[in-house]
């Protein structure tokens, strides 16, 4: 039986990832060696490919791989990609420091919109006491998609004693949360006025956040997507603030990264923007992740967090 020592490893991802990663693998197991790739000698001899944004179709040459992972949870990077060799498992990393991440950073935003913050930050430039205003608002939380992270935070803000609703194409069965699904995206919007998406980007997602959708919502809703820039339309985002259908944003995901400087997003007052660091895999944690997984490969058994690839995720 071989050992991890005795594969093949390639990254294929960003300059910053790549130092990250392998610092990673350095630290956990100094007798693996990442390769970075695309462009490898013999790339048919490659056991496991790390990848994170890899150009499509420079997949191609590594003909026997035996896995694909994905260096986070997102996946989209690789089941839109053709060219993949249909019989290599896709994995991704499924981190409890993601979901920690994740679910602070949508409580951050809820409390922010939820406690009137940008209106008290004004005062205080303004030197403004204004201790007599309502200094809450009354909200609804809807979460657009009730997967691993999408769940974590929807208790955690019920746990704080927020109304919660959620939705999935599939019914959740989650303890004193009511969640709709295909078919009652109607019902769930009426039932908000906070709209928290963390949806997988497919393409049944793509375009989701778009006028057709926000017209579907009862009353003016806040708009927070951690999700992926392809799930929104950032013209229609901005049509709907403008109308008042959106309250307004806070946004972490764009279309194009980095978000464009002449984007009108930066500068509207309704909107907040973060850098897509919502949630960020740790890549020590990753690396024990993939490892526990490969050995598993390595072994024959089942292997953890695979992807399915009809679904996109």
């Amino acid at each position: 039986m071989s050992k991890l020592e005795d594969l093949r490893w390639v990254i294929i991802a960003s300059e910053a990832e790549v130092i990250k990663w392998t610092k990673a693998f350095d630290d956990f197991n100094k007798n693996i060696s990442l390769e970075v790739g695309p462009n490898i000698s013999s790339p048919q001899t490659v056991d496991v490919l790390l990848l994170w944004n890899h150009p499509k179709g420079t997949l191609l040459p590594f003909t026997n791989a035996k896995i694909y992972y994905s260096l986070g949870a997102g996946v989209d990077h690789l089941v839109n990609d053709s060219r993949l060799y249909p019989q290599v498992p896709i994995t991704r990393i499924v981190d409890p420091l993601l979901s920690f991440s994740m679910s602070n950073y949508i409580l951050f935003a809820v409390l922010y919109y939820q406690r009137k913050w940008s209106k008290f930050q004004q005062h205080q430039r303004d030197r403004k006491w204004d201790h007599d205003g309502p200094a809450e608002r009354a909200i609804k939380v809807g979460v657009l998609g009730m997967g691993t992270l999408g769940s974590d935070a929807a208790k955690k803000l019920k746990f704080m004693g927020f109304p919660v609703v959620g939705y999935s194409p599939t019914k959740k069965s989650i303890a004193e949360i009511i969640t709709y699904c295909e078919g009652e995206l109607n019902s769930f919007l009426s039932a908000c006025n906070v709209l928290v998406c963390t949806v997988p980007y497919t393409d049944q997602t793509h375009g989701l956040l778009s006028k057709t959708l926000f017209e579907q919502c009862s009353q003016s809703t806040y708009l927070i997507n951690v999700s992926r820039g392809g799930v929104q339309v950032e013209n229609d985002i901005i049509d709907a603030l403008d109308t008042g259908k959106l309250s307004g944003a806070f946004l972490d995901v764009f279309e194009q990264e980095p978000l464009p400087k002449n984007s009108p997003l930066w500068k509207n007052p309704k909107v907040n923007i973060t850098p897509h660091i919502a949630s960020i895999t740790n890549p020590l944690a990753g690396v024990k992740q993939i490892m526990k997984n490969v050995n598993r490969l390595l072994k024959n058994k089942e292997l953890h967090h695979t992807v399915n690839k009809s679904k996109g995720y």
